[in-house]
């Protein structure tokens, strides 16, 4: 990792001009939080659309029946279903970026949580994943909906685009989720909230942020 600290504006700059791979990098924000992850009060989750996208195409998996599968199928779901569905997922499918359910759909959702909660697919009212609403859903999902969620070393990492992108869609991504992760503080989190954040992309060098403190306060 590059040591001093930059500007957005700057470490977004500085990660355009390093020499990239073949493919086109995802380029990631990740933060180091100063909250304990083992007191729940002190939990951080939460989503947001990007307003450029990841510049991935996001396969959205939609647990539910009637009308509500029919609204998620127009929507553009790639995988609709409910019993049917979940069976497939214990045999081990998993070919899918998000998951969403209605909430009649999650007593039956949840016997499958050991398989969607570790890969962070496990749908989740906080994250508008578990909705009655599954078009609008669907849409935010394939739109660069983003969900981040602290975890166990109090880190939180998410993607904002890939490489390719321009630098005003990366730094206008950064901003989003950076304002977003702010603004999930919980009200016991005392101290600095962020600790630092870091700019990287696959297999290119970290860029530390300057002022994340400050950014926190």
């Amino acid at each position: 990792m590059e040591s001093r600290p930059y500007a957005l504006a700057e470490a977004v700059g500085t990660l355009k001009k390093f020499p990239v791979p073949k493919f086109d990098p995802t380029v990631t924000i990740s933060f180091r939080m100063g909250v304990d992850p083992k007191k729940s009060d002190q939990m951080v989750r939460g989503s947001v659309t990007l307003p450029h996208g990841t510049g991935k195409s996001v396969r959205v998996a939609v647990f539910a029946q009637g009308d509500a599968a029919k609204a998620a199928t127009d929507a553009g779901a790639d995988h609709v279903g409910y019993e049917d569905l979940i069976k497939k997922v214990q045999e081990g499918f998993t070919d899918f970026d998000a998951a969403i359910a209605t909430p009649d759909a999650m007593s039956e959702v949840r016997k499958i949580a050991r398989v969607l909660g570790p890969r962070g697919l496990m749908p989740n009212p906080k994250t508008g994943t578990v909705t009655d609403d599954t078009a609008t859903a669907v849409k935010a999902a394939k739109a660069g909906k983003v969900d981040f969620k602290l975890d166990k070393n109090a880190n939180i990492s998410a993607a904002i685009g890939k490489a390719s992108f321009s630098e005003d869609q990366l730094q206008e991504n950064a901003e989003s989720l950076i304002d977003s992760v702010v603004k999930a503080k919980p009200a016991s989190a005392k101290g600095n909230y962020i600790e630092n954040i870091t700019l990287t992309a696959t297999m290119l060098p970290g860029l530390k942020l300057e002022n994340s403190a400050a950014i926190a306060d």
